[in-house]
Parts: C-alpha cells; structure tokens; sequence
C-alpha cells in the first residue's frame, strides 16, 4: 500500500515542525513549505494526496495558494486552518473546494480524523475507478493539463466552439491532445449526455471499414452473422471523434459526407435507413490544404469539416505545462504501477523543460512510463530516462558535459521571461517561485 503523501503549508515553523511530527508518526510523508510560493515550488513534477494550508499567511494568502493548488491539480484534496475562524472566511475556503476546515490551535485527535477521511475518500474513488476499468468501463477522459497563455486561449476557443453545432477540425502534431481537446469540447456542449465516440481510421481493416461507419444487416457479406448499428448509429446524439481524416478511402469520406449532411445512415445489405444525428469532430496532423491538393482527403467533405479551426500547440510552445504535466502523469503512473513515486528531481525536470519533444506530450508520457519499467520507485533521475531520447537536448558526449544546475536554472528563467516580458509575476508563477526569488535570481546572474 502506497504511502499518502501530505504537503503542509504555514509561515509558524513551530505548527510546520508540529505537522511534520504528528503526521510522520502516524504514517503520512510530509513536505514542508512556509508560504505560498514555496508550496508550488514543491509541486512541480511532484504529485500530494492532501495539502494542509494556513488561511493567513503573509503574501501569497492560503485561499490564493488554494486557487492555484485547484488549478495545477484539481484532483487534489485540500484541509484550510486557521487561528482566526470566522464564518465568512470557512465559507469562502468551501466555495473554493477545500475539502474541510480546522481551528487552531489543532487538535490531534481531529486532524488524524480528517486526514483519515480525506485518505479513505481517496482510496474509495480509486478503487471504484479500478472496479470500472475491471468491468470495461472506460473512464471519462481527463481536462486538458496545463497554465500557459497557449493553452488556455485552446480552452477558450474550445467553449466557443462548444457553443454552436458546427463541424470542428482539430489541426496539431501528434501527440499534441488533439481527442483530449475534442472530448473537452464535447463535455462542454449540448451533446455532453450523448456518447463520444472516437475512431482511428488506420486501426480499421480496408475491408471492413464501410461495415464499421455503416452498420451492417445479417448476410450482407461472408461473416456477418448478426445486425450491427455502426459507428454513426452508435454515435446518436453525440460526437463522433475522427481521428486522422485523411486515412478514410475517398469512397467511404464521399458516403460519409451524405451521412452527416442527411443525418441518416444506411447499413450495408439493407435498404432501409436509421436516423443517425452526430457532431464530427476531425483531426489531422498533415496540412489540410495541401491534403486536399493531393486528393488525401475530399474537397467537398473539406469544406463541410472546416466550420471551426482550432490549433493545439506542441509541447515546445508551452514548455511551462511541462511541471504540471509531469505531477499528472506520476499521479497515474502511480496507480497504474502501485507505487509512490515522490515526483523528479531538479535536474530532470529543468532537462524535461528543456526538451523540444518532437513526439508532445505522448512522448512526455512515454518517458516517465518507461521510467517506471526501469524501476523507478522514489523519484525519477536523469539515469532514469532512457538518453537517446534526450538525445535532443544536448549530445552527451566527452566534449560537451552536461551543464550545471545553475545553468539550467538560468536558461529556464530567462525563457520564463521571454514568454512573460512584461509579467514578472506570470514568469514567477510559470517557475514555481515567488517574484522575491526571481528578481534575487535574476541579480544573481547579472540579467
């Protein structure tokens, strides 16, 4: 059983020093952090079951560190305290989730109590989301992980999106999220009740990809012994997610075309037809202009897929989603592996944050996994990831030694600034530090 992982956050290092006692006596891990800022500073690459945050605290204030814990990981569950109770304020915490509330000075008792049902609630959602994944019960997909400008302007175009009916045609590299944004934009929509459906058309035989769209009636060709409904029908009243549209024969994208544009679905074999009311959602890595120079993909299907355009970012281009990515993936990992990975290190993450990761975030999550088939079991070093992947960052050779941490450190803050020139707080944020530390930091190296 793995151990909970607990962060507690105070400006009184005797209630730190209190916390640290009682909690690893009973059982937890706990990390200490004595403001805000440092708090988040310790959450990146690293994933907490329960966070114990004091309400008043100089700059950055508990219910500010709230917010931002709820944003980085929403899954996190968070207990306020405070020697100053007052209604207003517990009301406050519990509009912004906190989970619960406790009163200095803190009893025992009642935190070994709390932190016990907050621990015990975990463990139940756990273990019915195990229960569904026995059963073959697919799990809602997740958010879209992350807190760059890039990556919220996505969300944003993805809530218009939402708004409206029309077809929408998700362009990005692969591994960039692009079913994550669809299903994003599904759970958002008028659809959110109806299925999502999603459909890689290279993983479908050439034979049987009509039967697979259409349906199909008993007979209609050697093999079918029963009806069956078809990806459109099976879609009603929801989205269908159409991965890579240029894999489709152009046979089947011109009959696909009628079926959208007609609603309706006509099995193969069978003269009769079935309403079949989707949404499509379609995704492509290539350059749809050029694809349909090329006769890739359909003109006139083309035309009907491009009501709304939407461009997911590479990994490159939101290099501050990387920490949040990593705490994410671990959180998983962990549960897929049984084990209590604590998170990376300081140089793997700043290595991590230097990567161009030409396969996205699909390959971040292939890093860390492989990580864990290593047999990464504490936290995930450098000599963990395999190094022709990070064979990108820079050559590891005799001649060119890997640089130090101060270094990395540095070319990390000056791209924080160069992505927030005008924000030292968003720069600090996208870091992990307070402004203080930045601005000391950046003295520090003369810039």
């Amino acid at each position: 059983m793995t151990v909970p992982r607990v962060l507690a956050v105070d400006d009184d290092p005797l209630t730190l020093k209190f916390l640290s006692r009682v909690l690893t006596g009973a059982g937890y891990e706990v990390v200490r952090a004595a403001s805000g800022p440092e708090a988040l500073k310790a959450c990146a690459g690293r994933a907490f079951d329960v966070a114990l945050v004091d309400i008043v605290m100089p700059g950055m204030s508990g219910l500010q560190l709230l917010r931002e814990l709820k944003r980085r990981d929403p899954a996190i569950d968070v207990l306020m305290m405070t020697a100053h109770p007052e209604v207003r304020t517990a009301v406050e915490a519990f509009k912004e989730t906190a989970f619960d509330y406790l009163s200095k000075p803190l009893n025992i008792d009642e935190l070994k109590q709390r932190l016990a049902h907050v621990i015990e609630r975990r463990f139940l959602r756990r273990e019915i989301r195990d229960l569904r994944g026995r059963l073959g019960e697919r799990p809602r997909t997740c958010d879209l992980v992350g807190v760059s400008p890039a990556l919220n302007e996505v969300r944003a175009a993805l809530a218009d999106a939402a708004a409206s009916d029309s077809s929408l045609l998700i362009e990005g590299e692969n591994g960039t999220g692009k079913e994550l944004a669809a299903a994003a934009m599904h759970r958002l929509s008028r659809r959110s009740g109806g299925p999502f459906i999603p459909i890689r058309a290279r993983a479908i035989p050439a034979e049987l990809v009509e039967s697979e769209f259409f349906g199909h009636v008993r007979g209609a060709f050697a093999g079918a012994v029963s009806d069956t409904l078809g990806l459109l029908r099976s879609a009603h009243g929801g989205t269908l997610f159409l991965d890579e549209v240029s894999d489709l024969p152009l046979p089947l994208q011109t009959r696909l075309l009628h079926a959208i544009d007609a609603r309706t679905v006509q099995p193969v074999g069978s003269s009769q037809v079935h309403a079949a009311d989707v949404r499509v959602v379609a995704a492509t890595s290539l350059d749809v202009e050029k694809a349909v120079a090329s006769g890739l993909v359909h003109a006139d299907l083309w035309l009907r897929l491009n009501g709304t355009r939407l461009r997911m970012p590479p990994l490159r281009e939101r290099r501050e989603d990387v920490p949040p990515l990593v705490t994410h993936f671990i959180k998983e990992l962990n549960a897929r592996f049984g084990r209590n990975v604590r998170g990376v290190t300081p140089e793997t993450l700043a290595l991590l944050c230097d990567y161009t990761f030409p396969g996205n975030v699909s390959e971040l999550e292939s890093l860390l996994e492989r990580a864990y088939l290593m047999g990464a079991t504490h936290e995930i070093a450098v000599g963990d990831l395999p190094p022709l992947q990070l064979a990108g960052v820079r050559p590891a050779t005799s001649s060119m030694p890997l640089p130090t941490l101060p270094q990395v450190e540095r070319e990390l803050i000056l791209r924080a600034i160069d992505i927030h020139p005008r924000d030292r707080e968003a720069a600090a944020r996208a870091l992990g530090i307070s402004v203080r530390t930045l601005f000391r930091r950046l003295k520090e190296y003369g810039v």
